[in-house]
């Protein structure tokens, strides 16, 4: 019974499986250029305050509200008045504002050492993005494609310097096996607009999720140079909950009892994220792969395989096809 437990917690993330402290485990991030995106609350904020703990060079935090992103800023001077921290405005429904964002980061960086895709919304209402795709596969895939693609030539430049070790990390979901027999992102007509919005807010989501893990692995093929990891952080009571509390009695009264029995605290959810993107050496993270906590690289057995490489295909030329569409 308490073996079968034990994977039970594990499948869910919700259970530490190796011993990882971010404050003994981190080594010296000197010299280091770090940009999170949604930086000013929950996992993104957690992660920025964790970083800056290791002296880094500079750490951008990307995010669309330039009053919140001063509060967070503030909350971790609060504690690191040294900590190099700037604000970079991305509004990852626009194209233009992406655009706009990787340029003034060009503008302000020669380098970039860690680049983590944190950013993401959460079953909301079906909606579309001014370029006309569906609202969750446009900020949590698109958008950070997008940005992906426009920083790729300073992620390289940096990957050619000696002794470099660049990573992109991106927050993916457990939730993504939701999307396992939706038909989204599987198969190329599912990626219409249409289709997309017959599918529940949830089916939505995690096709978004399962998005950004074949993007990673898509990248790992393309740019051996570089670093590319997809993880699930846990099941943790964030803001990206926010609004599904008051969809209805139901899921108020489920999102209470997970806070209670399933949800893990911020300074534990952070973890997986902190230790892909600096805690493990250099080498021990396989570009490419996804991650369960703590550290775990998970077969993924359901897109595992030539079925995997064929999703993974599919998704890079449908969103090379939207991005090139736009002008990018």
């Amino acid at each position: 019974m308490a073996e079968s437990l034990t994977v039970f917690l594990k499948f869910f993330g919700i259970k530490k499986i190796k011993s990882f402290d971010p404050k003994k485990d981190i080594p010296d991030l000197s010299g280091k250029v770090i940009l999170v995106t949604g930086g000013n609350t929950g996992l993104g904020l957690e992660t920025i305050h964790q970083l800056a703990h290791h002296n880094p060079t500079h750490i951008y935090l990307a995010a669309r509200s330039n009053q919140k992103a001063a509060s967070a800023i503030n909350s971790i001077h609060d504690t690191i008045p040294s900590a190099k921290i700037t604000h970079l405005p991305l509004d990852l429904t626009s194209f233009p504002s992406i655009a706009a964002c990787a340029a003034l980061f060009r503008s302000l960086s020669p380098r970039l050492d860690i680049l983590i895709l944190n950013a993401g919304i959460l079953a909301v209402p079906y909606s579309l993005t001014p370029q006309g795709h569906e609202i969750q596969l446009g900020v949590n895939h698109l958008g950070h494609a997008l940005l992906t693609k426009l920083l790729l030539p300073v992620l390289l430049e940096t990957a050619e310097e000696a002794g470099s070790d660049v990573r992109v990390i991106s927050l993916s979901s457990l939730g993504h096996v939701l999307a396992r027999s939706s038909g989204v992102v599987t198969a190329p007509a599912a990626l219409t607009d249409e289709a997309l919005g017959l599918a529940a807010p949830w089916r939505r989501y995690a096709s978004s999720k399962l998005a950004n893990i074949m993007y990673a692995r898509s990248l790992a093929l393309r740019y051996p140079t570089l670093t590319f990891a997809s993880l699930h952080p846990g099941v943790i009571m964030t803001d990206i909950f926010a609004h599904q509390s008051s969809t209805s009695r139901v899921m108020e009264f489920g999102l209470w009892m997970g806070s209670l029995y399933y949800m893990i605290p911020l300074s534990e959810g952070v973890k997986n994220t902190l230790w892909l993107a600096a805690g493990a050496g250099r080498g021990v993270v396989r570009s490419g792969a996804y991650y369960t906590p703590m550290g775990e690289e998970s077969g993924m057995w359901w897109f595992g395989g030539k079925k995997g490489e064929e999703v993974a295909e599919r998704l890079w030329v449908w969103s090379e096809e939207e991005m090139t569409r736009f002008g990018f």
